[in-house]
């Protein structure tokens, strides 16, 4: 046994005596049984090694004899006749009861190759008894130490092989939910699929989960807590046959620390302290949470970069913890480095994008505090530009800061020049446009700064268009765009056959992927030459009446949704107002086109999207001849009534033709509903649309066509996919009973 030192006393390691025994019978199988003669060789060969054995090495004993000779042991009639030798019985057997008991007295003979002598006369000195301690207290401490009844523990069971259990009462462990949800998200036990875990995985990846606990109750503030890990393979009355491995872990948190004395380094000498202080909201007292930590100073980071702090510095916060007081002392090393203003717009290609044009598209003036997220606005606005390949943008000071008065920094525009120009092209089918192959050439900076051209045309079975567009991006401020553009078309729809000559010109506020507006508008003018007339049936060409039109017109847009392209909620309001004039088989007409779009998105729960759209749209002030087909109102296809042709609703003349009309009314629902299907990117959308067009300048709602259908989404990085297939509800004759559209993005 061991002693208090952790010693152990091992008795004497001498060899023990062996007293010889007789050999005991045993019973050979027929396979084994060997002739007389052959026994007889083995015999004479197993004593002849014997006795070369015993000639070489000195035999040792208590009483050691004088040897037999060769001779003795071997007779010459054994080696005569060796079988008969063999079958003779061994005389003398020695037995049992004849061993001699060992002398102890008798002196140990040397063994061969050991020089040590044996040692002699050794004191083992007495060990002195210990006076017991008497200043501990057992019954003390146990009665004082807080009651745990592992039996009355609340359970978590994570799964069939996991469970967790709070035994401790008081104080109560309020972060448990939140405790739970990031272990279960961490655990390496929960990796393990349902039927493949066994008592050896468990056990390995048990150690882990157990030290995962731990950390996870220090990051909320319990560094004295406890995990008291079980491994099992069965609850108690559990079916042997059901039997299956399962973990167990007693979760103690113990006493819950705060934090003690907060050192936020040099924070108290700049001229904003109170307010960065405010901003960094951890106070001595409040509960110790490692989040806590990183979250507050990631908000003294941003608070610093958005008052002027160009060149703060945060270390990483040091915690000590001490034991004794329950506490911990938070050191978080914060260098202000003083406060400063905006200044100059530098570029590093001047004749490509100078720093005059940069300056013009920053949300910011010289003077302006300088705050970092207007610095990184500058950069996104830089790159959606896309006249850059690689874009930095870095402050650097230019003036420090003298006394109260703040430093001036510039801000360095470093950037490299995209390729700017661009060839792409189509090739489609379409139901309602037949073949149709577009290509255009743009160079996207042929007219310094952001100045665009851009030619376009298209070749088509119903359409063919020849364009030339000039684009001025960021003209007279961000994102404000002026659009000239002129084409020669012609196009053959369902309701007109139309060419047209036209020139147009636009100045807008616009809303883009990158930076979406709550409000966006434009205006422009346009003037045009049209000459159409009703599309040709069975050979009869109707006669071609010409336009000249002049208009202008203004938009806005209030949009409070939360994409462009896939909308969860929030709303959009758009509003179209054109004041126009006709002239047409010399009259003059003058109308007012009017338009009010208005959608409306709705999440419900985690993968629902309800949205619901409704349009009103009229033209007053002149007859329906007055207006060029091509400027009168039409309903039908995947953007107004699906289950319908495209301008196939409305009224019709004496070929069944729609000829147009002078008010419209729309309304669409669908419901945007998720699946689990590619990870959650196919939605499966039901809608059902209406809508109705009127000769008259107020809409006709008995005459509504109802379409319903169905669709699917594929979500991708740039908006969905969009597939729907809607059949019309009450359908005219000539109406085709399905109709299926393809786009990019939602119908609304």
């Amino acid at each position: 046994m061991p002693n208090r030192n952790g010693l152990s006393r091992q008795p004497p390691r001498h060899a023990p005596a062996v007293a010889k025994k007789p050999c005991q019978p045993r019973t050979a199988l027929r396979a084994s049984i060997k002739s007389p003669s052959e026994v007889a060789r083995r015999a004479l060969g197993t004593c002849l090694a014997v006795a070369a054995i015993a000639a070489s090495h000195p035999v040792l004993a208590q009483d050691i004899g004088s040897a037999p000779s060769l001779d003795e042991l071997i007779p010459d009639s054994a080696v005569e006749n060796p079988d008969e030798w063999a079958q003779q019985g061994a005389d003398g057997a020695a037995s049992e009861g004849e061993v001699a008991e060992p002398d102890t007295d008798s002196p140990i003979s040397d063994i061969p190759g050991i020089p040590v002598a044996w040692p002699e006369d050794i004191e083992i000195p007495a060990l002195e008894p210990l006076e017991p301690e008497g200043d501990i207290r057992f019954a003390d401490l146990l009665e004082d130490a807080p009651r745990i009844a592992f039996d009355e523990a609340d359970l978590e069971e994570i799964s069939n092989t996991l469970v967790l259990g709070f035994p401790q009462k008081e104080p109560p462990f309020t972060q448990r939910g939140d405790f739970v949800d990031r272990f279960e998200a961490l655990s390496t036990i929960e990796e393990l699929d349902d039927g493949d875990e066994n008592v050896a995985q468990l056990a390995a990846r048990a150690s882990e989960d157990e030290e995962l606990l731990r950390t996870l109750l220090r990051v909320y503030g319990y560094y004295d807590g406890e995990v008291i890990r079980t491994i099992g393979t069965r609850d108690a009355g559990e079916d042997a046959a059901e039997q299956r491995p399962r973990v167990r872990f007693d979760v103690i948190p113990g006493p819950r620390y705060t934090y003690g004395a907060i050192n936020l380094g040099e924070l108290a000498a700049a001229p904003d302290a109170e307010e960065l202080r405010a901003a960094f909201g951890i106070q001595s007292g409040d509960y110790l949470q490692s989040d806590t930590i990183v979250d507050e100073r990631f908000d003294l980071d941003r608070a610093l970069g958005e008052t002027g702090y160009a060149f703060a510095e945060i270390d990483e916060p040091e915690l000590l913890i001490d034991h004794q007081r329950v506490e911990g002392d938070l050191t978080l090393p914060v260098r202000p480095n003083g406060k400063y203003v905006f200044g100059d717009v530098v570029s590093s290609d001047e004749a490509f994008l100078s720093g005059r044009h940069l300056a013009s598209i920053a949300r910011f003036e010289p003077g302006d505090t300088y705050q970092r997220s207007l610095e990184f606005d500058l950069r996104r606005a830089i790159t959606a530009t896309g006249l850059v390949s690689t874009v930095a943008v870095e402050a650097r000071e230019v003036a420090p800061p003298q006394g109260d008065e703040p430093g001036v920094v510039a801000m360095d525009v470093t950037l490299e020049r995209a390729k700017l120009r661009t060839i792409s092209g189509a090739i489609g089918y379409g139901s309602e446009e037949g073949i149709r192959v577009q290509a255009a050439w743009e160079h996207r900076n042929l007219f310094p700064p952001e100045g665009a051209l851009r030619l376009r045309g298209i070749l088509g079975t119903r359409e063919q268009l020849a364009g030339v567009t000039f684009r001025k991006n960021n003209f007279g401020g961000r994102d404000k765009v002026l659009t000239v553009d002129a084409y020669a078309s012609s196009i053959d729809t369902t309701a007109y056959d139309a060419r047209t000559v036209a020139l147009t010109g636009t100045y807008e506020r616009t809303s883009t992927l990158l930076f979406q507006k709550p409000l966006a508008w434009g205006v422009g003018a346009e003037i045009l030459a049209t000459d159409e007339r009703n599309r040709i049936v069975d050979g009869v060409a109707r006669p071609r009446q010409t336009y000249f039109v002049g208009s202008v017109f203004g938009r806005a847009t209030i949009d409070t949704s939360d994409s462009l392209l896939d909308p969860t909620r929030g709303f959009r309001v758009t509003g179209f107002l054109a004041p126009e004039t006709s002239r047409t088989q010399g009259e003059q007409y003058y109308y007012l086109r009017n338009r009010v779009d208005a959608a409306y998105y709705q999440s419900v729960g985690e993968r629902t999207v309800l949205a619901a759209r409704l349009a009103f749209a009229g033209i007053q002030g002149a007859d329906l001849i007055g207006i060029a087909p091509s400027r009168r109102l039409y309903a039908g296809g995947g953007g107004s009534v699906r289950g319908y042709g495209y301008q196939a609703i409305g009224p019709k003349n004496e070929f069944m033709e729609p000829i147009g009309g002078r008010s419209l009314v729309e309304a669409s629902f669908e419901a945007r509903i998720g699946t689990g299907f590619f990870d959650g990117a196919v939605s499966v959308v039901p809608f059902f649309d209406l809508g109705s067009v009127s000769t008259s300048t107020t809409p006709d709602f008995g005459e509504i066509k109802m379409g319903a259908g169905v669709g699917l989404r594929y979500a991708t990085g740039f908006g969905p996919i969009r597939v729907d297939v809607g059949v019309p509800l009450n359908p005219e004759p000539e109406d085709s009973p399905v109709a299926v559209y393809v786009s990019l993005g939602q119908a609304f």
